[in-house]
């Protein structure tokens, strides 16, 4: 069912972000099985600085796209996050064959990417690289991760 968290208390003057999962686009969408997305958030050294949270399983599978439409509290004010900090979202399925589940591809946001509306970010190759420093896009094609951001402020 996934492990989403709620929304944290509001403080004055402190933004809360409210990230909805919109779909994201794989050239063999229609064959992953039970997808999900994990998404945390990473200081530079790719050390958590929030707790780690799973969507439940995609809602469907159409064409080129895996359909999340789920909302992710993050959790912890804007604010409060450390300079260099970054949501890190990774595309996860089942595979039969081999019984586990296998991280297929990632994406992230940095913190200058914070702000409200629609954004699309890249998806890279596995393993996730939480430090950013050797990143290989997944493929040529425009395909990417579709968010929508929500900022909450008192």
């Amino acid at each position: 069912p996934g492990t989403l968290l709620p929304r944290l208390p509001s403080e004055p003057g402190m933004t809360l972000l409210t990230i909805n999962i919109e779909k994201i686009g794989l050239k063999d969408a229609g064959q992953c099985i039970d997808p999900y997305i994990t998404v945390s958030v990473k200081d530079l050294n790719g050390i958590d600085l929030t707790p780690v949270q799973d969507t439940p399983v995609a809602l469907r599978k159409e064409d080129m796209y895996v359909h999340f439409n789920v909302d992710i509290e993050i959790q912890k004010h804007i604010e409060k996050l450390t300079k260099g900090a970054a949501i890190f979202f990774e595309f996860k399925h089942y595979k039969p064959k081999k019984r586990f589940t296998s991280t297929k591809c990632f994406a992230f946001m940095e913190m200058d990417e914070i702000k409200p509306g629609a954004i699309v970010i890249e998806l890279y190759k596995k393993p996730t690289d939480f430090k950013r420093k050797k990143l290989q896009l997944l493929t040529k094609k425009p395909l990417y991760l579709h968010l929508h951001q929500t900022l909450h402020k008192e």
